[in-house]
């Protein structure tokens, strides 16, 4: 009991607190000078949304609304039709980002790896009435960045 009241009106916590605070208050500061400097980045960072394409030029999204129905935000909206060889291929695929909470679910029920999370988080929009992305934008972003995007999955592919 008296060495209770000793530790609580000593303020030994405050103290110990205070000291740890004032180890790093004289240690060499890190500061990223940060458009001129980056920060390394993860192979599993999420970002930016892109659809990718077969090397023979098709889009690889088979319309199975799989992303859809996994995504939690309901951020994602897919129409599709039938081709006239029997395959099914989107009409429209829009993201609404500002509903988006990039959790990665979409990605992981692909079974094609067509739509992917790319490690771009430097984007904006040129208006703010509508933070949605369409499948054009998607597949845009897909078609310049497939170099990062497939380096990304060969670097994660022996963890997956």
């Amino acid at each position: 009991m008296l060495t209770r009241f000793l530790k609580t009106w000593s303020l030994a916590e405050l103290l110990r607190g205070l000291s740890v605070t004032g180890g790093y208050f004289f240690r060499k500061k890190f500061t990223v000078q940060y458009p001129e400097e980056k920060t390394p980045k993860s192979p599993r960072f999420r970002g930016l949304h892109a659809l990718r394409r077969y090397p023979n030029g098709e889009e690889r999204c088979i319309a199975c609304k799989l992303c859809e129905a996994v995504c939690p935000a309901l951020a994602i909206t897919i129409e599709s039709e039938e081709r006239d060889d029997g395959t099914r291929r989107t009409t429209r695929y829009d993201i609404d980002l500002f509903k988006c909470i990039y959790c990665g679910y979409c990605e992981e029920a692909c079974p094609v790896d067509s739509i992917v999370l790319t490690d771009l988080h430097e984007y904006h929009f040129e208006t703010g009435a509508s933070g949605t992305i369409s499948k054009e934008d998607l597949l845009r972003i897909g078609d310049v960045h497939e170099g990062s995007i497939a380096a990304a999955r060969r670097a994660d592919a022996p963890y997956r």
